[in-house]
């Protein structure tokens, strides 16, 4: 039985949009937080008096007992709230943030640390060197998701389908941000994109759902392909013949020699241990964490390594 003087485990989950995500508040729930309180249309500049709030209300017990998450919708902002809400905090009286804005920091670690791992397992070689194109990549998941690959030494290519300058503007907003170095590319027309499939060999897409951005005829300008992962669990499928089960099987009429693809569910079942994780971690560390990307990515990797 719980002591009557045991304080429950609050989260205070901060987005920037209309309304939190419904997702978030389960994984939350699921992974032990009592109280979770939803903030709504949260810009930047409150996140400093939201963090003071939270941590000066409940003295030393309760503060260990206390988490904040960011949600939203833009990948950069979040980690920015992130940073806000760091320096916030009044030792002892600190509190853990994870960070999470539309899924996307866990989401895309997930499809990179999948990539990578079949790339290890399927063809013993290392991501570090190899070409990536993101297609859809200027969104949230495709700029963390090249961010990651870029840290491990990938060549990224940022493609957007509505024209080079945005693809552009996104590449050099993450280099000059994270210190990182991405090349940009337009898809917008068949030819382009198929001139940007030529030298691919680690497919990523990140596109909206429903929208085949890559087809069989496309693919088979990508000569160089080892690995195609796509994210949509919408039909029809962002990449020809990547289904939402496919979890390293051979694609396309090459059999064993082909390409091997990774689906949504394989990609979603790794994002949901990061995100499951990431909140155990900030509801029992015991030390206050700050959970963004990165960590996101390091979790992922050890998810995608123990699936054997």
């Amino acid at each position: 039985m719980r002591e009557a003087t045991e304080r429950p485990y609050i989260l205070h989950m901060l987005t920037t949009a209309p309304q939190i995500s419904p997702f978030d508040v389960n994984m939350a729930a699921d992974a032990g937080y009592q109280v979770i309180v939803p903030y709504c249309n949260v810009q930047a500049p409150m996140v400093m008096s939201l963090t003071q709030d939270a941590i000066f209300s409940r003295g030393p017990k309760g503060v260990s007992r206390t988490g904040i998450f960011i949600g939203g919708r833009d990948a950069m902002l979040a980690a920015d709230m992130l940073e806000i809400a760091r320096t916030a905090m009044v030792p002892p009286f600190e509190v853990s943030v994870f960070a999470d804005p539309s899924g996307s920091y866990t989401t895309a670690a997930a499809l990179v640390a999948l990539a990578e791992c079949h790339l290890n397992r399927t063809h013993a070689m290392e991501l570090g060197g190899k070409r990536v194109l993101i297609l859809g990549g200027t969104g949230a998941v495709g700029r963390t998701a090249a961010a990651m690959a870029a840290s491990l030494g990938a060549d990224v290519t940022i493609a957007s389908h509505h024209s080079l300058a945005r693809a552009r503007q996104v590449s050099d907003e993450i280099n000059e941000r994270l210190a990182i170095m991405t090349t940009a590319a337009s898809t917008a027309s068949v030819t382009e994109l198929r001139n940007a499939l030529a030298d691919t060999e680690i497919l990523l897409s990140t596109s909206t759902a429903g929208i085949q951005i890559a087809s069989t005829d496309d693919l088979a300008h990508a000569r160089r392909l080892l690995i195609a992962a796509d994210v949509s669990a919408v039909a029809p499928e962002g990449i020809a013949g990547v289904n939402v089960m496919n979890d390293g099987k051979p694609i396309g009429s090459n059999g064993d020699a082909g390409p091997i693809g990774i689906g949504a569910l394989a990609i979603g079942n790794v994002k949901y241990q990061v995100e499951h994780r990431l909140f155990v971690r900030m509801r029992t560390g015991g030390s206050p964490l700050y959970l963004g990307y990165a960590q996101a990515f390091e979790e992922a990797r050890a998810a995608a390594a123990g699936l054997g």
